[in-house]
């Protein structure tokens, strides 16, 4: 997509329209997107969906300089960012933890790893259960990046540069190419370096993404995509907790904002990957339409860290520390068919989905502790330790393959209520050897499930739905990356999610939305990881998450337009109000607004705001709390000419001390102090 200029209103109608890619993504206007296909399967109005999704497009993307989906996640409020350990993408939605539930062009895309934005048009937050249309997992929702497809009738060369106050820069292109009237080659390819405020933390990415695409006929369109990944950076776990109080909750340590507590060369995470898409679309007749992908993707990752293993003794005391070394290999094989049928049944119109996923997924994973010269930090003379890495801890191969069937029926009665009904059936199946210790164990365990989604729209104007809904899903006790389960746990059933939902969707103009939700997510044969013992889990019943989500996106006048919203979150043990879920804040607010300042210039303003939480994503080991915060953030842009567009962004405006996420009661990051980032796009 290229760079919607300020002299553009930043409202590029050419830059939006599907008919320009050969291979369909979704209709965008500015901030606002209007439809979705990959993540709803059906290419409906975001309107007419009975469930909450926030559409983050590329023009939003751009101006607010996002490098990263906790970037983006950061501004959605509902979405709490996780650590991830320093090596993967980890978020909490609605309640739910989760490293997996990521998809590629509706996808999955489930490997733990720093997913790039180099070469995505749009990215779909989804919010509860879609089990209908995602399959396993996704309890709380999942995240769907929409990919770049080559344009049929435009060659582009553009390119942009950015440095930050910090000393990381990127450079990307961007390259489109008609190669005759019914083929296109779009190239997209990025290297990032990856400084950081946080002493000895630093890293490189880079990666390439060639796409071609042909228009077999006026009826099927083909795409055929590669990408390669080689991400090497710091494992960075942020810093410990304090005792303060007897009897509250421990704190983030003050002052050691840039303390690295692991051990500098020791701590990286190091990741190759390569991921083969075959997209086909079609018209079999004028009322049914095909569409099938196929995904390949070969990851080979290790990530290895000394970390804070304890809270600190005093405020210059000791801090217990531990380390462990950590390789995967996966392979991932994926396949889906859809079949959409729009028919007519007297007076009712129908839009029937029909479609079937197939999936084999090879895994092999170790871990290994080490052995520190020193198990202790002190902070009042740091000196970092030496690390052997010669215990073993665990040994897995597994093999995963499922089978998906699937139909659902968007059904019209008249022109003010449809209805919205569907069941999914999942075949889950796991085999695999445990071979640690030294005796193989064999573990195995087969799932078939069947989820429900049912809602109900009213729409008393065509700009307006009111909805109510009821869906499910499920994740198998093998776990998100296939690790929990044991020869011990095989036999317990599925986690189970079930989301009732109500809102309502307004289409102010045609460029201005306002969405709300009020919802209640439940979560059964839930566990934990005792904290006595990680490697046993303990079931800890139900949990539930009550809340609300107001949205607004678009443009409020042609000089100004907005990205924001609220969250009330309530994330609970059941039947025990008094045990908060961790990572899950009560209250989240952010808006990020651009004013056109004249036809060359522009300005941006941003501000999140979260209130506390749990640092520690297991129920059963909440010490931790970290302090509520409000960021503000601040851009601006000038177009040099036609073709240059320069814009500096600036974070944490006004140089907020805060603490924007963790993994556990001791691995919690701080967030930068102020910084700039200044970037150059060029289009020729």
């Amino acid at each position: 997509m290229q760079p919607a200029f300020a002299e553009e209103a930043a409202f590029d109608a050419d830059a939006s329209d599907d008919s320009r890619t050969i291979v369909v993504t979704g209709l965008s206007d500015g901030y606002l997107a209007s439809n979705s296909v990959t993540a709803t399967k059906t290419d409906t109005p975001l309107l007419d969906i009975p469930q909450t999704i926030n559409v983050v497009t590329r023009a939003q993307l751009d101006d607010q300089a996002h490098h990263s989906l906790a970037d983006i996640l950061r501004y959605i409020p509902g979405t709490t960012v996780g650590q991830g350990e320093g090596n993967r993408d980890q978020i909490t939605l609605r309640g739910q933890n989760t490293t997996a539930d990521f998809f590629l062009d509706g996808v999955r895309d489930d490997v733990q790893y720093y997913r790039g934005l180099y070469n995505i048009e749009r990215v779909e937050i989804l919010k509860g259960p879609y089990a209908l249309i995602f399959g396993r997992g996704g309890g709380g929702g999942i995240i769907n990046r929409v990919q770049k497809s080559p344009l049929a009738d435009d060659v582009i060369y553009a390119g942009q540069a950015s440095v930050n106050s910090f000393g990381a820069y990127d450079v990307s292109a961007d390259l489109n190419a008609p190669l005759s009237d019914s083929a296109a080659v779009r190239v997209n390819a990025v290297y990032e370096n990856l400084d950081s405020h946080r002493d000895f933390v630093g890293g490189e990415r880079y990666a390439w993404n060639p796409y071609i695409a042909f228009k077999l006929s006026d009826a099927w369109r083909l795409g055929l995509s590669y990408e390669y990944v080689n991400d090497d950076r710091t494992t960075d776990r942020g810093v410990p907790s304090i005792a303060t109080t007897a009897g509250q909750p421990n704190r983030p340590i003050s002052g050691y904002r840039d303390q690295f507590f692991g051990i500098p060369g020791v701590n990286r995470t190091r990741l190759e990957a390569q991921i083969a898409k075959l997209r086909l679309d079609g018209q079999l007749a004028p009322n049914l339409s095909f569409s099938g992908t196929m995904l390949y993707g070969d990851y080979d990752k290790i990530y290895v860290n000394v970390y804070a293993n304890g809270s600190a003794s005093a405020q210059n005391g000791n801090v217990a520390l531990a380390a462990y070394s950590d390789p995967t290999k996966r392979e991932n094989f994926i396949a889906q068919a859809n079949l959409v049928w729009d028919v007519e049944t007297g007076p009712l119109a129908h839009k029937i989905l029909i479609g079937a996923e197939y999936g084999d997924q090879s895994s092999t994973n170790s871990r290994t502790n080490g052995t520190l010269s020193n198990a202790t930090l002190n902070l009042a003379n740091p000196i970092f330790p030496t690390v052997r890495f010669n215990t073993p801890n665990r040994q897995t191969v597994s093999d995963v393959k499922f089978f998906s069937a699937y139909v659902q029926d968007q059904i019209s009665l008249g022109d003010h209520i449809d209805v919205v009904a569907g069941l999914r059936y999942d075949s889950f199946d796991i085999s695999g050897i445990d071979l640690f210790p030294a005796v193989d164990r064999p573990f195995a365990r087969k799932d078939k499930k069947v989820s429900p989604r049912l809602g109900l729209i009213f729409k008393p104007q065509d700009t307006i739905s009111l909805y109510g809904s009821y869906s499910q899903s499920f994740l198998p006790r093998s776990g998100d990356q296939f690790l929990s389960l044991t020869v011990s746990q095989q036999n317990l059933a599925p986690e189970k999610f079930t989301n009732y939902e109500i809102g309502a969707k307004w289409d102010v103009r045609p460029n201005f939305n306002l969405t709300f939700a009020a919802f209640q997510l439940e979560r059964s044969n839930a566990t934990t990881p005792d904290p006595l013992n990680p490697l046993v889990s303990i079931n800890i019943g139900m949990t539930r998450t009550q809340g609300i989500e107001l949205a607004a996106t678009g443009q409020i006048t042609p000089a100004w337009q907005v990205h924001g919203g609220y969250s009330y979150q309530d994330a609970t043990l059941a039947g025990n109000d008094s045990i908060r879920l961790g990572q899950v804040p009560k209250h989240q607010a952010s808006l990020w607004n651009r004013f056109e300042v004249s036809d060359a210039f522009a300005a941006g303003l941003g501000i999140i705001h979260q209130s506390s939480q749990f640092a520690a994503i297991r129920t059963a080991a909440n010490t931790t709390l970290l302090p509520a915060f409000t960021r503000v953030d601040a851009a601006l842009y000038y177009d040099v000419s036609d073709a240059v567009q320069v814009q500096l962004n600036v974070e944490n405006l006004f140089n907020t001390t805060y603490f924007s996420d963790a993994h556990n009661n001791n691995n919690i990051s701080t967030g930068a102090p102020i910084n700039g980032r200044f970037t150059i796009r060029a289009k020729f």
